[in-house]
């Protein structure tokens, strides 16, 4: 397969390889170990497919030889994190806005642009509902007086948002079976 990719994407360099999860797991040393044949040094980057936080949800490991200090002075490999970006190239950022070939909207920004704009948007949120949620311990704590305006205007918020269970749609998404 690796000679097959090398044939069709002869420009493309392979770098490592990727796995899902919030967390490293037991046998990825030996998934590692597969990789290291084809590649020097490769990289995992380990994807959060639930993350908690904003932000991209990817860490990146290489792994280094450790010697451990007992008896058998036996060398292993372990983990090591990788501070890491995603970013694309020129060539890729033009292809995906070229895609949906019948927009002829000018006025459509780029890819990367959008991409910002919609993260400052998702932390103004985050900001927001930090605000809305300190204020509610203040008043659940007895330092801030009930305001009933405020209240209302919560619970219309709160109206507002969709009823979802979080869980169904989740393996919907996850299953390719919304209905």
């Amino acid at each position: 397969m690796f000679s097959m990719f090398r044939m069709i994407n002869a420009e493309d360099h392979v770098v490592g390889w990727y796995s899902t999860g919030p967390n490293l797991k037991d046998n990825d040393l030996c998934v590692h170990g597969l990789f290291s044949d084809y590649v020097p040094t490769p990289v995992l980057v380990v994807i959060d497919v639930q993350p908690k936080e904003l932000g991209l949800p990817t860490k990146a490991y290489y792994a280094v030889e450790e010697v451990q200090e007992n008896t058998t002075q036996k060398r292993q490999k372990v983990f090591v994190h990788v501070p890491s970006e995603i970013a694309d190239d020129k060539v890729a950022e033009i292809g995906v806005e070229y895609l949906p070939r019948d927009v002829k909207d000018t006025t459509i920004s780029t890819l990367a642009t959008e991409v910002i704009r919609k993260l400052a948007a998702l932390k103004g949120l985050d900001a927001q509902l930090e605000l809305i949620r300190s204020y509610l311990d203040l008043v659940i704590e007895g330092k801030l007086p009930i305001n009933h305006k405020i209240l209302y205007h919560l619970q219309d918020v709160f109206n507002l948002l969709p009823n979802l269970n979080a869980t169904k749609a989740a393996k919907a998404f996850a299953g390719n079976q919304v209905r």
